[in-house]
């Protein structure tokens, strides 16, 4: 009863401090509800992978206003404590077409220009990568893009840039963390204006400069099937395309405006099932070579290739894969990164090539700083950055451009994406992996299946002994088990409720007996999924 009593009089304290009325009349309808209040004030958001990110409703522990006035006052105090005289360069502010998204980023402006910054508000909603050029291009001191990028339509988030670009990492988040729990009473923040609003010439600097992905002497005949997904990458990455001389895209016309309630998908992500079903439709309908995917801030892209009548959806590793194997040919050289958890295939290109190779933590917060020379990094989540220079951070659409520069040489040879993976095949083996990934609705579940694998993990996998484990704690809450050619990277997500098992099986390919191999491999990767959610207890 005391628990209860002390939750009731936090949340009353909340109540009396919180801004907006409707998020008020929200939490006062739950007083009475103790499970319910408990997991509001379970503790406040943290910068995870994503930074701030949850769902919309009152308290510390949801995206609401009273979270984001004190996220952005922390912000502006950690910013003015970074140097010792005051600091001429504005923060920067982007959102995308969510639910608050747009009342979200006008109080972060407001809080900015109380404190004496100027806040630059981008013009309309926009992409993720659109922001993260723009707080380079502006010579920003920070960035605030206001996404959930492929969360549900519940949700909603508050990414942190830092002035090189590239989102925040500790120690600043931790500092920052820090600066917001100094903030005090919401109601002493000072509040200015709604900032500067930029006008359409950040986008055009921004399609400008992805031209400067791609070589302008390369064949453009290609017909692109496209969807945003209920997003805000249509009319940007549209105007790439047609820049770099395409033709127009076919765009699914159920998910061509934003609508944050993403009513044709279960979750606006196009790795899930059944995400890219209407694109694939249109795509076969209108005969397209190619379909792309931005998921609905245009950080990712996906992409499938028709071939013999079936479409085939490639995975991250495979385009992660494509696009580093098509800039090694153009000469690109410099550092390839990607994560612990993707395909250890670019590591056996760049030993292959002679080119420095870097492999880091899960985010493209840590994959960006992978090392200066950096010229290409990818995650599996659908995550590629092609350009460096010009966005530190994941861009779906100079990813999805360089797509269709590869896709349209190989159709100038009559030959598929899917050629080029077969070529990749001979070469290196089929490095083929999938993911077990478990939702959740209570998060201890996630403890308790790490602490499983972690108390017995397997003596062997695919009949082969386990040679290493790799256990990352403290650093990361993250288990890797190594067999032969076999490998299991185990953790939990840092976006969404659910405990994520990356699985990667090597195959080579004898007698260029290409689909034997990936047979094999198909199999194989069956069997460990079974055996890895054995070791997680699900079984």
């Amino acid at each position: 009863m005391t628990s209860n009593l002390s939750l009731r009089a936090e949340a009353e304290a909340w109540l009396a401090d919180d801004p907006d009325p409707a998020s008020r009349d929200e939490l006062r309808a739950v007083l009475d509800n103790a499970p319910e209040l408990a997991d509001r004030f379970a503790g406040p958001l943290r910068f995870g992978t994503a930074g701030l990110r949850g769902p919309l409703r009152a308290g510390p522990n949801g995206m609401n206003l009273a979270v984001v006035r004190g996220a952005a006052a922390g912000l502006v105090r950690w910013l003015g404590a970074q140097q010792a005289a005051p600091d001429e360069r504005p923060v920067v502010i982007g959102y995308d077409a969510r639910h608050g998204s747009h009342a979200f980023a006008v109080e972060t402006a407001r809080v900015v220009t109380g404190a004496g910054r100027r806040a630059l508000l981008m013009p309309r909603p926009l992409p993720t990568p659109v922001l993260a050029f723009a707080v380079r291009r502006h010579r920003a001191a920070a960035g605030v893009m206001v996404t959930a990028s492929h969360n549900p339509p519940q949700d909603n988030g508050y990414k942190v840039y830092l002035a090189d670009g590239a989102q925040l990492v500790p120690p600043a988040d931790a500092e920052i963390e820090r600066a917001i729990r100094e903030v005090g009473p919401l109601a002493s923040v000072s509040l200015g204006g709604p900032g500067e609003v930029l006008d359409e010439a950040i986008v055009r600097e921004y399609v400008d400069a992805a031209l400067g992905v791609i070589d302008p002497d390369v064949p453009r005949e290609l017909a692109v099937a496209y969807t945003p997904m209920h997003g805000v990458g249509r009319e940007v990455f549209a105007a790439t395309l047609q820049a770099a001389g395409y033709s127009a895209p076919f765009v699914v016309a159920e998910q061509a405006e934003p609508d944050p309630d993403f009513p044709t998908v279960a979750f606006p992500n196009p790795e899930e099932p059944g995400a890219m079903d209407r694109l694939l439709a249109l795509a076969a309908h209108e005969g397209a070579d190619i379909a792309i995917a931005n998921d609905p801030d245009a950080d990712r892209c996906a992409v499938a290739y028709e071939r013999d009548g079936q479409w085939h959806q490639l995975r991250g590793d495979e385009v992660g894969a494509l696009l580093a194997d098509h800039l090694m040919r153009r000469g690109v050289r410099g550092r390839y990164a990607t994560t612990i958890v993707s395909s250890s295939l670019l590591s056996r290109m760049c030993a292959e090539h002679d080119l420095p190779y870097g492999e880091t933590l899960t985010g493209f917060k840590w994959i960006v700083r992978a090392g200066d020379d950096l010229v290409y990094g990818y995650e599996e989540a659908l995550g590629y950055c092609v350009a460096p220079g010009m966005v530190r951070d994941k861009d779906g659409i100079t990813a999805a451009l360089l797509v269709c520069e590869l896709a349209a040489g190989l159709k100038a040879e009559l030959r598929t994406l899917g050629d080029r993976l077969d070529e990749l095949a001979v070469r290196y083996g089929v490095h083929a992996t999938d993911q077990l990934s478990v939702r959740v609705e209570d998060l201890g579940e996630i403890a308790r299946m790490m602490a499983t694998i972690r108390d017995r993990p397997p003596a062997d996998l695919l009949d082969e002994p386990v040679t290493a484990i790799e256990d990352r704690l403290p650093e990361s809450d993250v288990l890797i088990l190594r067999a032969g050619t076999t490998r299991v990277v185990v953790r939990p997500s840092g976006t969404e409720p659910k405990l994520k098992a990356y699985l990667e099986v090597v195959e080579p390919v004898a007698g260029g007996d290409i689909a034997g191999a990936r047979e094999r491999a198909a199999a194989s990767l069956s069997a460990l999924r079974t055996e890895t959610a054995e070791a997680l207890g699900l079984r």
